[in-house]
Protein backbone atom coordinates (compact mmCIF):
# COMPACT_ATOMS: atom_id res chain seq x y z
CA UNK A 1 0.00 0.00 0.00
CA UNK A 2 1.42 3.40 -0.98
CA UNK A 3 1.64 6.40 1.30
CA UNK A 4 -1.15 8.98 0.94
CA UNK A 5 -0.29 11.96 -1.25
CA UNK A 6 1.04 14.91 0.75
CA UNK A 7 3.09 17.82 -0.56
CA UNK A 8 4.67 19.51 2.44
CA UNK A 9 5.05 23.28 2.25
CA UNK A 10 8.58 24.46 1.59
CA UNK A 11 10.13 27.37 3.51
CA UNK A 12 8.73 30.07 1.19
CA UNK A 13 5.20 28.59 1.20
CA UNK A 14 5.35 28.14 4.99
CA UNK A 15 6.35 31.79 5.39
CA UNK A 16 3.50 32.88 3.07
CA UNK A 17 1.05 30.74 5.07
CA UNK A 18 2.20 32.49 8.24
CA UNK A 19 1.64 35.92 6.66
CA UNK A 20 -1.76 35.04 5.17
CA UNK A 21 -2.86 33.42 8.45
CA UNK A 22 -1.74 36.46 10.43
CA UNK A 23 -3.68 38.74 8.08
CA UNK A 24 -6.86 36.63 8.39
CA UNK A 25 -6.47 36.51 12.17
CA UNK A 26 -6.32 40.31 12.12
CA UNK A 27 -9.33 40.79 9.86
CA UNK A 28 -7.79 40.93 6.38
CA UNK A 29 -9.09 38.17 4.13
CA UNK A 30 -7.06 37.70 0.95
CA UNK A 31 -9.70 36.87 -1.70
CA UNK A 32 -11.82 34.91 0.78
CA UNK A 33 -9.14 33.19 2.84
CA UNK A 34 -9.74 32.41 6.51
CA UNK A 35 -7.65 30.96 9.29
CA UNK A 36 -8.55 27.40 10.21
CA UNK A 37 -8.03 26.28 13.80
CA UNK A 38 -8.33 22.58 14.54
CA UNK A 39 -7.35 20.66 17.67
CA UNK A 40 -4.13 18.66 17.23
CA UNK A 41 -4.71 14.93 17.48
CA UNK A 42 -1.46 14.41 19.42
CA UNK A 43 -0.80 17.71 21.21
CA UNK A 44 -4.39 18.66 21.95
CA UNK A 45 -3.47 22.28 21.14
CA UNK A 46 -5.25 24.29 18.47
CA UNK A 47 -3.28 24.23 15.22
CA UNK A 48 -3.76 27.11 12.75
CA UNK A 49 -3.40 27.35 8.98
CA UNK A 50 -4.90 29.58 6.29
CA UNK A 51 -7.50 27.92 4.06
CA UNK A 52 -9.72 28.82 1.12
CA UNK A 53 -13.29 28.03 2.22
CA UNK A 54 -15.25 27.03 -0.89
CA UNK A 55 -19.00 27.34 -1.40
CA UNK A 56 -20.75 24.98 -3.80
CA UNK A 57 -24.54 24.73 -4.15
CA UNK A 58 -25.13 26.47 -0.83
CA UNK A 59 -22.78 24.28 1.23
CA UNK A 60 -19.32 25.21 2.43
CA UNK A 61 -16.28 23.00 1.95
CA UNK A 62 -12.63 22.81 2.90
CA UNK A 63 -10.36 21.20 0.30
CA UNK A 64 -6.80 20.11 0.99
CA UNK A 65 -4.89 20.99 -2.15
CA UNK A 66 -1.66 19.60 -0.67
CA UNK A 67 -3.21 16.23 0.11
CA UNK A 68 -3.31 14.35 3.41
CA UNK A 69 -1.74 17.15 5.44
CA UNK A 70 -1.51 17.56 9.20
CA UNK A 71 -4.66 19.71 9.32
CA UNK A 72 -6.54 16.97 7.45
CA UNK A 73 -5.41 14.31 9.93
CA UNK A 74 -6.33 16.59 12.81
CA UNK A 75 -9.75 17.29 11.26
CA UNK A 76 -10.41 13.58 10.83
CA UNK A 77 -9.74 13.17 14.54
CA UNK A 78 -11.45 16.32 15.85
CA UNK A 79 -14.50 16.34 13.56
CA UNK A 80 -14.58 20.13 13.37
CA UNK A 81 -12.86 23.36 14.24
CA UNK A 82 -13.06 27.12 13.77
CA UNK A 83 -12.74 29.52 10.86
CA UNK A 84 -11.58 33.03 11.71
CA UNK A 85 -11.37 36.33 9.90
CA UNK A 86 -10.56 39.01 12.47
CA UNK A 87 -13.00 38.89 15.36
CA UNK A 88 -15.49 36.86 13.35
CA UNK A 89 -15.12 33.22 14.43
CA UNK A 90 -17.32 30.43 13.09
CA UNK A 91 -17.31 27.11 14.90
CA UNK A 92 -18.11 24.16 12.65
CA UNK A 93 -18.44 20.42 12.42
CA UNK A 94 -16.92 18.61 9.47
CA UNK A 95 -17.72 15.48 7.51
CA UNK A 96 -15.23 14.12 5.01
CA UNK A 97 -16.68 13.41 1.58
CA UNK A 98 -16.14 10.03 -0.03
CA UNK A 99 -14.20 10.17 -3.31
CA UNK A 100 -17.39 9.43 -5.26
CA UNK A 101 -18.92 12.79 -4.14
CA UNK A 102 -15.89 15.05 -4.71
CA UNK A 103 -16.00 15.65 -8.49
CA UNK A 104 -18.25 18.75 -8.67
CA UNK A 105 -16.70 20.29 -5.56
CA UNK A 106 -13.14 19.78 -6.83
CA UNK A 107 -14.00 21.13 -10.29
CA UNK A 108 -15.54 24.34 -8.92
CA UNK A 109 -12.75 24.67 -6.35
CA UNK A 110 -10.22 24.53 -9.18
CA UNK A 111 -12.28 27.09 -11.14
CA UNK A 112 -12.12 29.49 -8.18
CA UNK A 113 -8.71 28.72 -6.70
CA UNK A 114 -6.80 27.02 -9.53
CA UNK A 115 -4.56 30.06 -10.05
CA UNK A 116 -3.22 29.34 -6.54
CA UNK A 117 -3.45 25.55 -6.19
CA UNK A 118 -3.08 23.97 -9.67
CA UNK A 119 0.56 23.08 -8.94
CA UNK A 120 -0.59 20.71 -6.18
CA UNK A 121 -3.01 18.83 -8.46
CA UNK A 122 -0.30 17.27 -10.65
CA UNK A 123 -1.59 18.57 -13.98
CA UNK A 124 -5.31 18.36 -13.18
CA UNK A 125 -7.18 21.64 -13.72
CA UNK A 126 -10.79 22.82 -13.82
CA UNK A 127 -10.76 22.04 -17.56
CA UNK A 128 -9.66 18.43 -17.04
CA UNK A 129 -12.09 15.62 -17.84
CA UNK A 130 -14.37 14.15 -15.19
CA UNK A 131 -12.22 11.01 -15.26
CA UNK A 132 -9.01 12.97 -14.60
CA UNK A 133 -10.53 14.88 -11.68
CA UNK A 134 -12.05 11.69 -10.26
CA UNK A 135 -8.63 10.00 -10.50
CA UNK A 136 -7.10 12.88 -8.47
CA UNK A 137 -9.89 12.86 -5.86
CA UNK A 138 -8.29 10.34 -3.46
CA UNK A 139 -5.25 12.64 -3.15
CA UNK A 140 -7.30 15.69 -2.06
CA UNK A 141 -9.47 15.33 1.05
CA UNK A 142 -12.68 17.39 1.01
CA UNK A 143 -14.76 18.24 4.07
CA UNK A 144 -18.27 19.64 4.04
CA UNK A 145 -18.59 21.95 7.03
CA UNK A 146 -21.63 22.99 9.00
CA UNK A 147 -21.24 26.17 11.05
CA UNK A 148 -22.88 26.84 14.38
CA UNK A 149 -25.08 29.91 14.66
Amino acid sequence: MSKPYYLKAGPVAARMNNVIGWLARHGVSMLGTAELSVRGRKSGRMQRIPVNPHTYQGSQYLVSARGHSQWVRNMESAGGGELRVGRKVKTFTARQLPDSEKLPVLRTYLENWGWEVNQYFQGVTAKSSDEEIAAAAPDHPVFVITTSA
